[in-house]
């Protein structure tokens, strides 16, 4: 009896180590497959904050959570499975996907670059606060969107560092800790951002002294934190991108890029001694950013041409800046339709605008 029970202790005793070493292993492949989402990561945090400006500050945390809501369900429901089934049956396809999401990266990147270089002139926008509930629904239908996209290419690459881990579970396991994980940090970050203003206005409105100070000087910086935080998202897609395709391409049998790139990074980190790590970091960055710049501005030509060849101009943002002034200029439209029906003025003004709308179609 008594040693049936030191038997089943000491396999209890190994279960735990086995365990425990598990859990090393996860908690080392979520932070390795963490810190190499990390270009992407702030992209997705930047990109968010544009689908609340403009709204009623007593809306934005609710967007945000909803938007986060959606954001998980995106990565825990679609995209973990169908990577897990992916790297269990067809492991050689993760190298062509991880390509993909960077190619897309670096062409987001530098069509970023092309509008702040060559901005295209909106046509006036009726405030965000004023669209209704409607347009709170679409901006939240495509901000998850856009993060389902950021979120397969943040699952992608978190897997591939991951690809190793001979065990299914464990690799699921990895993935669904670092997709929460990721999603919290980056929505927390992002709600964080959109409630800065308001907590600056806030102590500016019931504090004095140090801290009415503080608030003010949050209210001001507000605007600088966004734009910096947009020029590092940009920034951060190109070179993610251009490294994931130069990696891709070197393990797809081009080795040229990488040779060349690598060779630099090597030459320069053995030639500046206690500098020379993050020196070489820096060569390698900027080599993958240069051809993050190279195939995302052929990717921005070519959808260009395709554009125009449609007959949709240069542009293809342009649709999409007209399409919610048309629903809520039909809005407005009716809106005064309801309201001003019984005034005489509205009616007599709008007579010489059929008139004259009449005399035009004759002339």
């Amino acid at each position: 009896m008594s040693g049936g029970l030191a038997a089943l202790l000491d396999d209890v005793a190994a279960i735990a180590k086995i365990a425990a070493a598990s859990v090393d292993d996860v908690a080392a492949g979520a932070g390795r497959s963490s810190t190499k989402a990390a270009g992407v990561i702030i992209d997705d945090a930047a990109v968010t904050p544009r689908y609340v400006q403009g709204m009623r500050p007593n809306r934005e945390l609710p967007m945000i959570r909803k938007i986060a809501v959606g954001s998980l369900r995106n990565k825990l429901l679609i995209i973990l499975p169908i990577l897990l089934l992916l790297s269990q049956f067809v492991p050689w396809i993760l190298t062509p996907l991880l390509m993909l999401g960077g190619l897309y990266l670096c062409y987001e990147g530098v069509e970023k670059v092309w509008e702040k270089v060559n901005p295209h002139h909106e046509a006036p926008k009726t405030p965000a606060a004023a669209k209704g509930e409607g347009h709170e629904k679409k901006m939240v239908s495509g901000a998850i969107r856009t993060d389902f996209i950021l979120s397969a290419e943040i699952m992608v690459i978190s897997l591939n560092e991951v690809a190793d881990v001979e065990s299914v579970w464990m690799r699921g396991v990895i993935l669904l800790i670092v997709g929460i994980l990721i999603t919290v940090v980056v929505y927390g970050a992002v709600a964080l951002i959109v409630k800065m203003d308001d907590v600056g206005l806030h102590l500016v409105e019931t504090k004095e002294g140090g801290l009415a100070n503080f608030g003010h000087g949050l209210v001001k910086a507000m605007p600088v934190v966004m734009s910096v935080l947009s020029t590092v998202g940009i920034a951060a897609m190109i070179w993610v991108g251009g490294h994931i395709l130069l990696v891709g391409f070197d393990e797809l049998g081009w080795h040229a890029p990488y040779e060349l790139v690598h060779g630099l990074e090597v030459l320069v980190a053995g030639a500046l001694g206690p500098v020379g790590g993050f020196a070489g970091w820096l060569v390698n960055t900027i080599g993958s950013a240069i051809l993050g710049l190279i195939i995302g501005g052929i990717a921005v030509v070519v959808m260009h041409l395709v554009a125009k060849l449609r007959g949709k101009g240069g542009h293809g943002d342009e649709t999409e800046a007209v399409e919610p002034e048309g629903e809520a200029g039909a809005a407005e439209t009716e809106g005064k339709a309801e309201g001003t029906e019984p005034e005489g003025e509205a009616d007599e003004s709008a007579e010489p605008a059929n008139d004259q709308t009449g005399g035009t179609k004759a002339d």
